[in-house]
This record gives C-alpha cells, structure tokens and sequence, in this order.
C-alpha cells in the first residue's frame, strides 16, 4: 500500500512538473514574439532584450540587461532568452514589500512623495523628474502626497500579469503566430499536411530497442532534461563517420554509359525571413525508360580556391508524377542514394510528364551573421578615368553567369536571363527589351554571352555614375555578401540519364516549396522511415528517415484534436537541426503530419548521435 501511496505521489509530482514546464515554455514564446515576428529571429540589442523581458513579466534592472549583455554579445537566440527567464525570477509580493519596508522605517505602510523622488532619481537605476511624477499621479496607489505602496505592489503585479495573459492571446488569435511559436522555421517548410483515411502502419514499433538501418542502433534515451509526460517516444541513431557515401556504383554503374542525358541547373536562395526558395522543373519522358536522376551542388570553375560554403548544403530531388493537372501531383521518389556531395535515384519511370521539385533541409543553408572586415570594391576608374569593373566582382559576376546559365551552353536565352531578372528586381525583360538588349551587348543566337552580361552590369554602374547600390542590391539578392562570398545561396545541377530515350528538362518557376514539396517530405518519410508510437498516445506516430548523412523526423497526429509535441535533443552529440534550437515545440493539426526536425552532423568526419526525446505537452 504504502509503495503504492508512493508510486501515485511520484506520478503526480511529475505530472505536476511537466504542466509546470509547458506553462513557462508558453509565457517564453508569448513574450519573445510580442516583440520579434519569429522564435527563429534573434534579439539584437540590450532595448530588445529588455522589451522581451518586460513582456515576461519581469522589470529587469540596467544592471541585469548588462549581465547577460556583454560587450562581447552580439545576438541572444530563443533558448538563451529562455536559460534568462529561469534565473531571472519574476518579483513576487513579499519580495516587493520587503524592499519598500526597508524605506519606510515606521511601517506605516505609506512613503512620502518627496521621499520617494529622493530615492528613485538618486539610485540604482536613476529614474527622472518626469517618470516618477508618472507614479505619483496615479490615484489607485496615491493620497494625501504619499504612495500606499501595498496598492502599489498588487496594481503591479495584476499589471504583470496581464501584461502576459495579453501576449498568450495574442498567439490564441493569430494563427500565424501560433504556428511560430513553435520553432517552425516557415510557413512553409513546416506546414500541416491533412492525413487521408488513416490505414494501420506496418512499419509502427511499441519496442524501443528495434534497428533503423545496419549499423545504425536506436536505443531507449531520456535526456535528464526532457519532460516526463504521460506520453513520450525517445529516438537514438549513431552514425559513424562519413557513413552511408559508398553508392557511385549504383547511381552510376558502367552500364548507363551508353544511356541518353540531360542536365540543368539552379540554385536554392535563402529569403530574409529564412525561408528557401528555388527552381521547379517539369521533365517530360516521351517512353518507359529505366532512370537515373542526380543532383548536387554546382562546382564553379572559377570559384576553385576561392571559400565555397555551397558546396556543403545537402540536396535532394523529389520526383512527382503529374496525373490531370499541376496540382494533382503524386510523390514517385526520390534522392536517397548518397556519393559524396551526389545524391541520387535510380528506377523504371513511365511515359508522361514528371515534376522535380528541388530540397534541402535548411541546417546548412541559413542565416548567419557575417563577420566581415570590410565592404568589397565593385567599381574602379581605369587609366583613361573611365567606370570599369573591378577584378573582383568580375569574377563573382562570371560566377553568377556560370550559376544563372540554366542549360550550361555559355549563353544566356531570354528564359534564363528572366529567371535573374525576377531574382534581383521582380520583373522580367519582354522580346522589345531583349531586342534594345541585343543591339547593344554581345549576343550569340539571340542569348547575351558573358561579354555582354558584363558589359550589361557595368553599364548599370555608368547611370548610376559609378554609385555600386543597385550592384549591391542584384548582389545580395543572389545570396552575396559584402565580401562577394556566396553565403546565403546554393547553386546545384540536376542530372538525367534515360536507357532507352532522351528526357526533357525545363526549368519552371523560381519560387518556395510550398505545400506540395511539404506533403512529399512527409510522404517520403512515412513511406521509406521507421515508426514509434508515443508511449501512452497512441494516436500520435514519431516517423524517423535516415537518408545518407541526414535524419528527418515527422509527426503524424492521427487524432481529433491538436497536439503540442516538445521536443529535446539535448543529448545529441556533433548534430546541427534546421531550426537552430535545441529544444522546441511543434503544434499539429488533427488528422495531420508535419517535419518536426532535419538533422546532420556537425563535423561528417567524426561519429555523430542523434538523440531526441518527443513528449506530448
């Protein structure tokens, strides 16, 4: 009985605990994005920092912004806003008024005016004349030129609170926010996808000691940290180093050298917002033919020495088979075959049309805040005192030209020129503007050379007279920074290789994803993954895909209502996600999935563990 009695009190103290968590976990969003658009966006300065706090419900003091503010700080993220706000306490009630009876010595429970003027301009963080006659004139807490500083403490405390209640329904409200206060990194990459008739799955474990892959174990891991919930799943995959990159052979066997192929490029460029946009393609099959389909990030010749971060952005193609229309898209495959930086698939496709849909998962290609010593020279007067282009950013125009030239030919047709064109000023070059174009910069068979490109953007410099803004605007669209390093973009190269005809590539669009793009990540997952269902819910499946050197975990709420999924990855080791955050909350619609995370290693050379721990809130 008494082992019993103790059980059921430890039950509930955890329970307790765990309710305790979700409560903070929601006050920290809440207030973080009162003040920023996204838990992605960081806090860049100590005012930021303070608003933040103050929406918390806590009154930091000059003196606890430069606590954690220091002259070495330059960003503070969500979690570091979180480690503050449980150090820093909210003041509680007893807390207030021992600190105003330190000032009133008869503890009369009043303080004059004058001397509380004395106080609050003369200490601590000195207030002025005109903030504390703002508390003065107050007249729920003032009477008879004294503050009765027990009102004063329950009015502020109220006021705190509100202060709160009013940010949670704030996210109640606004769906947008809702989704954001979860980590999810955009609207679209995270989306939730609705689930059609729910079928049982055969691949769904209740052991926790199953293998994902040969060689790659998965063992029961709770992170001290992670919340106890009722119900929870724990994951854990060791991967060693440069694991799974032998498959040359299978993308590529000897055989396929008499095969037909086909090639294109295009770049992932990465938003303001983080969000990646890139290419779509439609690849037209005229026969039955055995396949095999690659992509990889594009190795620019010029760029050789030069720091290519690109180059370690993982990709991926997913193949879509389109049935009546553009909209009613059916996932085939896609890339999971990995060789190197190479990712491939190789198969039987049918006649017909085909859509490939670009993806990468985002750990790789993300917004950072360059350190860069100084700004980059675009233009230079040459001996004769004419605008001429410096050595430099010709170069990274070749590199650009190299990147934007589609079809790799050396020329640029309308079409790819158009696809720049939309990229860096939103609006696209008609036949009558091609046709001024052609009269005056170098072209062969109507397509601008790399003479004529440019030709074109010195001639850009020369009416602005020699002003580099409108360079530095196609610049940095394109994913350059200030030191003409491609940091925030990711050229790739798609091929295709047909046994018994020659497929068609076309490039489609420039644009994000979407739910399209969403619902195949899902699919794929789902499909080719293993599953665990939440210890204790069983409506809620944990699908874990391990593809090459990158893990993908996606949540599939099979129930009715909405679900808040915590998620801890304290305990991995050399991991990086695509959210940026250790740990975090999804939000999933009922009869729905979504990605909760993709996962890669830090350092490929070395093992890597990736251990998480999902718990329902």
């Amino acid at each position: 009985g008494n082992q019993k009695a103790t059980h059921s009190e430890n039950s509930q103290g955890k329970k307790s605990q765990h309710a305790e968590e979700a409560i903070f976990y929601m006050n920290c969003r809440a207030a973080y994005l009162t003040v920023l658009k996204s838990s992605l966006e960081n806090i860049k300065s100590k005012e930021q920092l303070s608003l933040v706090l103050q929406q918390a419900g806590r009154n930091p003091s000059q003196k606890t912004i430069n606590k954690y503010w220091t002259s070495q700080t330059t960003s503070l993220n969500f979690d570091d806003f979180c480690a503050i706000l449980r150090k820093e306490k909210p003041a509680t009630k007893n807390e207030l008024l021992e600190a105003f009876g330190k000032i009133d010595t008869d503890k009369a429970g009043y303080i004059s005016h004058d001397e509380l003027y004395k106080i609050l301009t003369t200490r601590g963080d000195k207030m002025t004349w005109e903030e504390v006659t703002t508390i003065t004139k107050q007249a729920e807490f003032n009477c008879s030129g004294k503050l009765d500083y027990n009102k004063f403490c329950e009015l502020y405390l109220t006021t705190s609170e509100q202060c709160c209640k009013a940010a949670r329904d704030r996210l109640e409200v606004d769906p947008r926010l809702r989704q954001q206060q979860f980590g999810n990194q955009t609207e679209n990459s995270s989306e939730g996808i609705t689930l059609p008739v729910a079928k049982p799955s055969p691949r769904i474990s209740r052991k926790t000691d199953h293998k994902l892959a040969k060689g790659d174990s998965r063992a029961p891991s709770r992170p001290s940290s992670a919340q106890s919930g009722k119900a929870s799943s724990s994951t854990t995959v060791s991967v060693g180093a440069s694991s799974n990159r032998n498959a040359k052979l299978i993308i590529e066997p000897d055989t396929m050298k008499e095969w037909q192929c086909a090639q294109s490029k295009g770049c992932f460029y990465l938003e303001e917002d983080g969000e990646i946009i890139s290419h779509k393609y439609r690849l037209h099959l005229p026969q039955r033919s055995a396949v095999c389909i690659t992509i990889k990030p594009l190795h620019i010749p010029q760029a050789e020495g030069k720091s290519c971060h690109w180059l370690s952005v993982d990709t991926a193609l997913f193949i879509l088979k389109e049935n009546e229309s553009q909209e009613n898209l059916q996932l085939v495959s896609f890339t999971e075959l990995q060789h190197k930086e190479m990712f491939g698939w190789r198969g039987e496709l049918g006649s017909g049309v085909y859509w490939l849909l670009p993806f990468t998962t985002g750990c790789r290609l993300r917004k950072v805040k360059p350190q860069i010593p100084g700004e980059a020279k675009l233009v230079c007067r040459d001996e004769d005192g004419e605008l001429a282009l410096t050595k430099e950013f010709r170069a990274a125009l070749l590199d650009i030209f190299e990147t934007i030239d589609l079809d790799g030919n050396g020329l640029l047709s309308l079409e790819e020129y158009n696809f720049f064109e939309l990229r860096t000023s939103g609006e696209k070059c008609d036949q009558e503007a091609w046709a001024v174009c052609k009269e005056n910069f170098e072209m062969k068979k109507n397509e601008l050379t790399r003479q004529g490109f440019l030709d074109l953007n010195l001639m850009e410099a020369n009416d602005r007279d020699g002003d580099p803004w409108d360079l530095w605007v196609t610049l940095l669209s394109l994913g350059y920074n200030k030191a003409l390093e491609m940091t925030e973009a990711c050229p790739f190269v798609i091929g295709i290789c047909a046994e018994r005809c020659r497929a068609r590539i076309k490039a489609i669009s420039l644009e994000a994803g979407g739910s399209q793009l969403s619902r195949a990540v899902c699919r794929s997952v789902l499909d080719k993954g293993e599953a665990k269902v939440l210890h204790g819910s069983d409506n809620i499946i944990i699908h874990t895909y391990k593809s090459g050197s990158r893990i993908t975990s996606v949540i599939e709420n099979k129930s009715e209502n909405k679900v808040i999924i915590h998620v801890n990855n304290e305990q991995s080791k050399n991991c990086l996600n695509n959210r940026g955050l250790t740990v975090f909350a999804v939000e999933v619609a009922p009869k729905s999935m979504m990605v909760s995370q993709h996962v890669m290693p830090l350092n490929e050379q070395e093992e890597w563990i990736y251990s998480c721990v999902h718990s329902l809130v």
